[in-house]
C-alpha cells in the first residue's frame, strides 16, 4: 500500500515538474519567436478566406493567402481610417466649441476669486500677521514644502510622459521589423498549412493532436464570441447614452453617443473618461440640471456594463456565470485590463481541456496500478 501511494505521489510530483518545465519554456520560447506566433495566430485568422477563395476561384494556395493578407491588411487600415476621422470629426468640434467653455470656466474662476478666494485670502493674512515668528517660520517652511512636493511631482510626471513618447518612438522601427516578420511568417504558415499540419500529424500521438484541436475550437469559439460580447456591449453603451442625450437635448447627440461608446472600450476608465470631466465642468459653472442628469445616464451606462457584461460573456463564450465573473475579477486583479481577457481565456482552455478528457488521463496516469 505505501509503494503504492509512493509511486502516485511520484507521479504527480512528475506532472508537476512537467508542467513548470513547459511553462518556463514556453515562456523563454515565445519571448524569442513572438513575431513567428503571431504570424501562426494570422495564419489561423485568413485560413478559412484562404480555403474559400482556393475552393470557389480555384487559384493557387500561395495567391489566396496574399489576397488574404492584403484583404486583412485592407480591414485594418479601413478601420483606422473611420477611427481617425471620427476622432478629427471630435476634435473640430471640440476646437470649435471649447473657445466659448474656457472663457466661460475663467468668468466662473474669476467671481470665485473675488467672492470666495479672496476674503478667504485676506483672513489667512490676518491669522497669519497675528501668530509668532516661530510659528510664521513653521507655516514657511510648509508652504515651501508643499511647493517643492508640487513641483517634484509635475517633474516626474513629465519626464514619464516625455520618456512614454521617446520610447514609442525609438521602438516604432522594432515593431514595423516585427510586423513585417509576422506577415512572412503568417505567408509561409499559410501557404504550408496541410504540409506542416501532416508533419505535426507524424510526430506527436493522436490524443495529443486531439486535444490541441479541441482546444483550438473552442478558443476560436470564444475569442468570436468575445468580440461579439464587446460590440454588443458598445452597441448598447451608444444606444442608452444616445437615448439619454436626447432627452436631456444635448446637441449633436449621435457624434457623441459614437465616441462614447468606442471609448467604451478604453481600460479603467471607460465612459467615464467623456462622463467625469463634462459632469465636473457643468458642476463647476452652475449647470446643476445638466450635472444631475449626465450624472444619472453615467451611472446607469456603469450598472448596465457591470450586469450586462459576465451575463454577455457567459452567453457568447458559453461558460458559466459565476465562473466568468470569477476569471474577470480575478484576472483584473492579478493583471489589470490584459487580465479582463486572459482570465476568461485561462478558462475556456480548461474547459476545453476536461471536455478533451485531459485531466482523465492524468487522473488514469496518476492512478495507474504498479504492474508486479
Amino acid at each position: 500500500m505505501y509503494a503504492e501511494l509512493t509511486h502516485r505521489l511520484l507521479r504527480i510530483g512528475f506532472i508537476i515538474f512537467l508542467g513548470i518545465i513547459l511553462i518556463f519554456s514556453g515562456y523563454y520560447v515565445s519571448a524569442i519567436l513572438y513575431p513567428f506566433i503571431a504570424g501562426a495566430i494570422i495564419a489561423l485568422m485568413i485560413n478559412p478566406f484562404v480555403g474559400f477563395i482556393v475552393n470557389r476561384f480555384k487559384v493557387n494556395r500561395a495567391l489566396a493567402v496574399v489576397l488574404s493578407i492584403l484583404g486583412l491588411l485592407g480591414v485594418i487600415v479601413l478601420l483606422m481610417t473611420l477611427l481617425i476621422q471620427e476622432m478629427m470629426t471630435g476634435f473640430a468640434y471640440i476646437a470649435h466649441e471649447l473657445p466659448a467653455y474656457i472663457q466661460e470656466l475663467v468668468f466662473y474662476f474669476e467671481r470665485s476669486f473675488k467672492t470666495n478666494v479672496l476674503p478667504l485670502y485676506q483672513d489667512l493674512l490676518s491669522i497669519y500677521s497675528k501668530l509668532g515668528t516661530n510659528q510664521q517660520e513653521t507655516v514657511m517652511d510648509n508652504i515651501e514644502k508643499i511647493g517643492t512636493g508640487i513641483t517634484t511631482n509635475a517633474s516626474s510626471m513629465t519626464q514619464a510622459l516625455i520618456n512614454s513618447v521617446s520610447l514609442m518612438i525609438v521602438s516604432l522601427p522594432t515593431f514595423l521589423t516585427v510586423f513585417i516578420f509576422s506577415l512572412l511568417a503568417a505567408f509561409f504558415i499559410s501557404k504550408d498549412w496541410y504540409r506542416l499540419t501532416g508533419f505535426l500529424n507524424t510526430i506527436f500521438p493522436e490524443k495529443l493532436i486531439n486535444t490541441v484541436k479541441t482546444v483550438y475550437v473552442e478558443l476560436r469559439k470564444a475569442l468570436f464570441g468575445f468580440l461579439k460580447a464587446q460590440l454588443t456591449l458598445i452597441s448598447i453603451t451608444a444606444c442608452i447614452v444616445l437615448v439619454g442625450l436626447l432627452l436631456l437635448r444635448i446637441d449633436y447627440a449621435v457624434t457623441i453617443s459614437v465616441l462614447i461608446g468606442a471609448i467604451d472600450l478604453l481600460p479603467y476608465l471607460g465612459t467615464g473618461a467623456v462622463f467625469l470631466p463634462w459632469i465636473a465642468y457643468c458642476f463647476l459653472t452652475g449647470n446643476y440640471t445638466l450635472t444631475i442628469g449626465l450624472s444619472i445616464l453615467y451611472g446607469v451606462v456603469v450598472i448596465q456594463r457591470q450586469i450586462m457584461e459576465p451575463k454577455l460573456l457567459s452567453q457568447t463564450i458559453g461558460l458559466d456565470p459565476l465562473a466568468t465573473l470569477v476569471s474577470l475579477f480575478a484576472g483584473f486583479q492579478l493583471l489589470g485590463f490584459i487580465g479582463l481577457i486572459v482570465g476568461p481565456v485561462i478558462l475556456v482552455v480548461i474547459r476545453a481541456l476536461y471536455e478533451a478528457k485531459f485531466f482523465h488521463e492524468i487522473y488514469q496516469f496518476v492512478m495507474k496500478p504498479i504492474h508486479k
